[in-house]
């Protein structure tokens, strides 16, 4: 009699296991488990075949764009997988495109996956849209590294968001205010340092800024807060003295942009809204990239913009 309460143990102990298990999958089809393909799985692919692609040309000419492209988009799809997995929705299956022969064939590949990205933010979850802005931000910032790659496309002029700024927005536009402030005030600082050949960078730089600025100062005032204020001058990080250390603040400035408005995208559900930020974190990438490489900063482009490293 002593080994039959062990026995029934065991079979209630086998038995609930079955049952358990049995309970995953079930769990996994109930209510709240979304069915449909993950928007992010078509980013994820193309990331994962554009640093495939890169890797194999960075052994020839334009080995060092091909290098830093291919180290990019490994890391777009190493944040983009982390993300899928997590919600482990449906895979949908795709084909690698053809492997390029040159650097040059890869320039359609990334203005396409850039775009990809950019249509996507506006209607994604916070958590997700942030990424997927520094997905297209990043790639927007490669497209800069060489010739073979770009120009790309300047984000669109900007312009005051529609309708009234959502209150759980204005602290972060308050900080990219700030940022916007301290850019200005930098690209006016070095102008004394940067030969005559900087000239249009520097002059299209600050007015952007400027612009920025003032649209900012705009959505503010009209949502009843009262604008941020410039500070009367910064201080950077490691003196100016020279062009090299003129572009590394100017580069920071631009970084520093990229930073605050990521934080818009994070901290809003309005579409509109996301799509100001989004345009100025995609500029202030591609405007910083130049200004890196000038400064000997490798890489040249930020892989994920605003993105805290």
């Amino acid at each position: 009699m002593t080994g039959r309460p062990t026995d029934l143990t065991r079979r209630a102990a086998l038995r609930a296991g079955a049952l358990a298990a049995l309970a995953v999958p079930l769990a996994a089809c109930g209510p709240g488990y979304d069915e449909s393909p993950d928007p992010l799985q078509p980013l994820l692919a193309a990331a994962e075949a554009d640093a495939a692609a890169a890797r194999a040309l960075a052994k020839g000419e334009n080995a060092d764009a091909a290098g830093q492209l291919a180290d990019a988009r490994a890391a777009h799809a190493a944040a983009l997988k982390s993300e899928v997995d997590r919600l482990n929705r449906p895979r949908t299956s795709s084909s690698a495109p053809p492997a390029p022969a040159a650097l040059g064939e890869m320039k359609e590949r990334l203005a396409t996956a850039r775009k990809q990205a950019e249509d996507l933010v506006g209607g994604l979850p916070r958590y997700r849209a942030g990424l997927v802005a520094a997905v297209a931000a990043g790639c927007a910032a490669l497209q800069r590294t060489a010739p073979a790659l770009g120009p790309g496309e300047d984000a669109p002029a900007p312009a005051p968001a529609a309708g009234a700024v959502p209150a759980e927005a204005v602290d972060p536009l308050q900080t990219a205010l700030a940022a916007e402030h301290a850019a200005v005030w930098v690209y006016g600082l070095v102008s004394a340092f940067l030969p005559g050949d900087f000239g249009d960078a520097e002059k299209a730089g600050a007015a952007e800024h400027a612009v920025r600025r003032d649209v900012l100062q705009t959505m503010l005032a009209a949502s009843g807060a009262t604008p941020v204020a410039p500070e009367a001058a910064y201080v950077p990080k490691k003196p100016v003295t020279d062009a090299t250390s003129a572009s590394l603040v100017v580069a920071t400035a631009e970084a520093d942009c990229a930073n605050a408005w990521l934080a818009v995208v994070n901290h809003t559900d309005d579409a509109g809204l996301r799509t100001t930020a989004l345009h100025a974190l995609v500029a202030a990438s591609r405007r910083g990239t130049p200004w890196r490489s000038e400064a000997g900063e490798k890489p040249a482009a930020i892989a994920i913009p605003g993105q805290a490293s």
